[in-house]
């Protein structure tokens, strides 16, 4: 090499090392003033931490440490960690304004860039938010009307989980089928077919995206997202599911606006179209096509994706624990017979079934550190000063598997849900849906699905695992976003 080039190349490793320096030293005195935490290396932050199968028990494990809230390094940049029912509370709902925003996401932010309901903020998420829960609202979302359509479609499900004739079967596309067709009446004012090949694609999709941002990959490009932008990996599919994702709700969209009736409105997409005609030259309003799309999607996959994994993992979980199904079963025997599908005025009368649905919820802890948050502004918190955008964790996990709250936490019991006497146990640390603003607006919708599904299937049919009960591993097989259960198949028998 010669000489000039030699020094030249010097310089610059120098150079880069000096501003890596500054940096650096400038970070560490903001990170004084924030809460403690594991001493960050440069560039690569806590991630040798964080190289673990179970993100959310790593981060429990950190705060026997470092407190109930602590900060952690994602790269260059600091997260804050808040770990309890206390400092949850604290921070979500007693000071609920300044941890409103949502947090960024790179490997998601990549892909929506801000648009739709779930990950935008500000004016945009205020009103696409307020719009859809006005719109969900109207088209029957905590209403009998809702009732009825899930109840209906857990006959189409009871026809299909027949149709196998007790063959095995892998019940996830079942169940996004199931759950979907709920949340498609609303969006799309339409009922799919269990094996419409799109919609099967679809829910393929969304399946894949969800285990892929669960996955170590998911992790890597969260923390590292400019290094895993350049390497291939399933992290690098989620771009083009998105786009499928895209194609399929653009059809609808295309064929709604084509056939609108501003007088009769027929679902969310018709009404966002009205609400997009009134407020064409208003320069600040956020009803824009590419809103209406993302929004769209955030509903269709929030809808589907979350319920049908709980009822999956649920049905799991029963499989490993005969003795827990069978005393549901009972319980609809009692109350609900065998002549008509259960309805959620059963659901006051089955106490031990609703300890058995919330304590499949807690212990999957499905979505472990919540959907991100940040602050609007500097933030004082405990004596922390936390700066404005960075982003916070509220540890979901921590909260449902309290050991004060709920004895053995890692351990499936319905028991945590219910009083001495049989009666059912309420408890303010039940929060697999999050807290305050950002708390998930599917919630009621969510826990109508679970019930009237799961009582519908354990009414008709008896699980039959194809290995010893004992041997079902019911620890997540995907952990980091959300908890992913093993994939399975298994057998129902009519009764």
């Amino acid at each position: 090499m010669e000489p000039l080039g030699t020094s030249t190349v010097l310089l610059v490793i120098c150079l880069s090392c000096l501003l890596l320096s500054a940096i650096w030293k400038s970070q560490a005195n903001k990170r004084r003033k924030m809460p403690p935490g594991p001493t960050p290396l440069p560039i690569i932050g806590n991630a040798l931490q964080l190289k673990t199968n179970r993100l959310d028990l790593t981060l429990c494990k950190l705060s026997e440490k470092y407190g109930p809230v602590y900060t952690l390094h994602f790269g260059m940049k600091p997260v804050v960690v808040l770990h309890g029912y206390d400092a949850v509370k604290e921070a979500l709902i007693d000071q609920a304004e300044e941890f409103a925003p949502r947090g960024k996401m790179p490997l998601v932010d990549k892909l929506v860039q801000g648009k739709g309901i779930v990950f935008s903020n500000g004016e945009r998420w205020k009103q696409l938010r307020r719009f859809a829960l006005t719109t969900l609202r109207n088209f029957g979302m905590g209403k009998k009307s809702i009732e009825d359509r899930i109840r209906e479609e857990a006959q189409y499900l009871l026809e299909q989980l027949q149709a196998t004739k007790e063959r095995p079967f892998d019940p996830t596309f079942l169940l996004n089928c199931a759950t979907s067709n709920i949340i498609c009446s609303i969006v799309f004012g339409k009922h799919y077919d269990y094996d419409d090949k799109k919609f099967l694609a679809i829910m393929a999709i969304m399946n894949d995206n969800f285990e892929i941002a669960s996955s170590r990959w998911g992790r890597a490009a969260n923390i590292f997202p400019s290094f895993m932008n350049l390497i291939p990996g399933p992290h690098q599919r989620m771009g083009t599911n998105l786009e499928k994702s895209k194609e399929f709700v653009m059809e609808e969209v295309e064929a709604h606006r084509e056939t609108l009736d501003p007088s009769s409105p027929r679902d969310f997409i018709d009404c966002f179209f009205i609400k997009l005609d009134q407020e064409k030259n208003n320069e600040a309003s956020e009803f824009t096509t590419e809103n209406l799309l993302m929004s769209t999607i955030d509903l269709f996959t929030a809808g589907t994706e979350t319920t049908s994994t709980t009822l999956r993992y649920g049905l799991l979980i029963l499989q490993k624990y005969p003795e827990i199904e069978e005393k549901v079963r009972k319980e609809i025997d009692q109350v609900v017979g065998r002549s008509r599908l259960p309805c959620m005025a059963d659901r006051g009368q089955m106490p031990y079934t609703d300890a058995v649905l919330h304590e499949i919820q807690r212990f999957i802890s499905l979505i472990p550190l919540s959907v991100p948050h940040s602050v609007a502004k500097d933030t004082l918190f405990r004596g922390y000063t936390i700066p404005k955008d960075t982003i916070v964790f509220p540890l979901l996990t921590s909260v449902l598997h309290d050991g004060k709250e709920f004895p053995n936490p890692t351990q499936f019991d319905p028991q945590h849900f219910l009083n001495k006497d049989g009666t059912f146990r309420k408890s303010d640390y039940f929060m697999p849906f999050s807290a305050g603003k950002l708390i998930c607006a599917g919630e009621g919708l969510a826990r109508m699905e679970l019930f009237l599904f799961l009582t519908s299937i354990l009414q008709n049919f008896k699980l039959k695992p194809l290995t010893d009960p004992q041997d079902i591993d019911i620890k997540p097989h995907l952990s980091s976003i959300g908890n992913v259960p093993q994939h399975y198949r298994l057998c129902v028998v009519p009764r």
